[in-house]
């Protein structure tokens, strides 16, 4: 089966709205073994839409749209689909008693546009929307198949999963299955060499890397007539790629660096508090993004300046004469010294030159100390990163909290 992806709405176009619902049904789609070729976006505008499902139809036998299912006139989706097909438009009286205990609820009465939205072709299949007023439908004519979907996300993306994926997947005979490995501390291109010869000689299961904005990840897909087919066939890969990569993969799926340091920390029970200069809060901010952290973050402060260093924490005035705020010694001290201050077994500090101004031929914008107070030992790196002022404090937490990852995990 093939399929083709219209995102209806001039807002879209516009800029105005940032099209998710493409990126999330491409995905979907290609777990059932649905290949997506095309993907397009239209304006509210009668004869474009109709030209983009003519168009759509040379090259596939399934339209899913999202968009255009309100009750402004500019709202013509399911019309125009019902339209295209030749298909009458009659009331569907459950979606019309539903709309009407939804205005009921809210003290309202529904007026004539409101009910517009509950006009289906006879032979449809509605689907239910519980969160919002717009029914979504499946609309069948010989072998060409519409199916719209409201546009906000959180109608759109229940729709699907509840009433289209049960549909669809009695079309197809495969599915794809992907996991996804996330890793940090090795660049795509590094990543790539290293399973370079899995890459070339790759048949099912696949493998794709992409670079996200703070970590890599490795996609295996494999291709299957169910799911415990295609794990068996991941397995086997996944096992070689773990050898090879190491402690650099800290997790899969969604999760995050955070999320997973953070359920460290709790389940060893480890207390921790943080010192930062540069970073000005942000790893304690990314660290508490992890529900039931509470119990081991103990404090976070901002010694922002040497006053506040010297005054907070206990970094020696002599300390910063000598070597200054930016240093490995500055570090150190700022470690040792929230860890005692807040009577925790870890201690983390940053300090740094964020930029853009600042840099100096022995200290360049980019340089950053980190230290780590952690099994009765201060621990100091030093990181040389490039970017704009936000990138390098972004990237000193990530490399931080990574850091902090693998000490973790080496504590016997």
């Amino acid at each position: 089966m093939k399929a083709e992806i219209i995102s209806i709405g001039t807002e879209i176009l516009l800029g105005d709205i940032v099209n998710t619902n493409a990126q999330f049904l491409s995905k979907e789609l290609a777990n059932l073994g649905i290949d997506v070729y095309h993907q397009s976006v239209v304006g509210d505008n009668e004869e474009r839409i109709l030209k983009a499902f003519n168009d759509a139809f040379k090259n596939c036998d399934l339209i899913i749209t999202t968009g255009g299912l309100g009750p402004t006139k500019d709202d013509l989706t399911k019309e125009l689909a019902a339209k295209y097909l030749g298909k009458e438009l009659v009331l569907h009286k459950p979606s019309l008693d539903y709309i009407e205990d939804y205005f009921k609820k809210l003290g309202k009465i529904p007026s004539d546009s409101n009910r517009k939205q509950a006009y289906f072709p006879n032979d449809a299949i509605v689907m239910d929307n519980p969160n919002g007023t717009a029914p979504g439908a499946i609309i069948k004519n010989e072998q060409k198949t519409i199916i719209v979907l409201p546009g906000p996300p959180k109608e759109m993306k229940p729709m699907f999963n509840n009433f289209v994926v049960p549909y669809l997947i009695k079309f197809t005979n495969s599915i794809l299955v992907s996991k996804t490995l996330r890793v940090f501390g090795v660049g795509e291109s590094s990543m790539e060499k290293v399973v370079e010869d899995l890459i070339e000689n790759q048949t099912n299961p696949t493998i794709a890397p992409y670079a996200k904005d703070v970590d890599v990840i490795l996609r295996i897909t494999a291709k299957a007539k169910d799911k415990e087919e295609a794990d068996k066939l991941i397995k086997p890969l996944e096992f070689e790629i773990r050898k090879r990569l190491g402690d650099n993969i800290y997790g899969e799926g969604e999760t995050t660096l955070e999320d997973i340091l953070g359920e460290m920390l709790v389940n060893k029970k480890l207390t921790i508090a943080t010192a930062e200069s540069c970073t000005g809060g942000m790893v304690a901010s990314t660290l508490i993004n992890y529900p039931g952290i509470s119990d081991v973050f103990k404090e976070g402060i901002i010694t922002y300046s040497n006053e506040s260093k010297m005054k907070m924490i206990g970094v020696k005035q002599e300390t910063l004469n000598n070597f200054g705020a930016v240093s490995k010694e500055t570090a150190k001290e700022m470690a040792e010294g929230i860890a005692k201050l807040a009577n925790t077994k870890i201690g983390v500090s940053t300090t740094g030159i964020a930029g853009p101004s600042g840099g100096t031929k022995e200290k360049p914008v980019g340089l950053v100390y980190a230290g780590l107070y952690i099994n009765g030992e201060v621990k100091v790196k030093k990181f040389n990163f490039e970017g704009n002022r936000q990138k390098i404090r972004i990237r000193t937490v990530m490399n931080v909290l990574d850091w902090i990852r693998r000490e973790i995990q080496n504590i016997k």
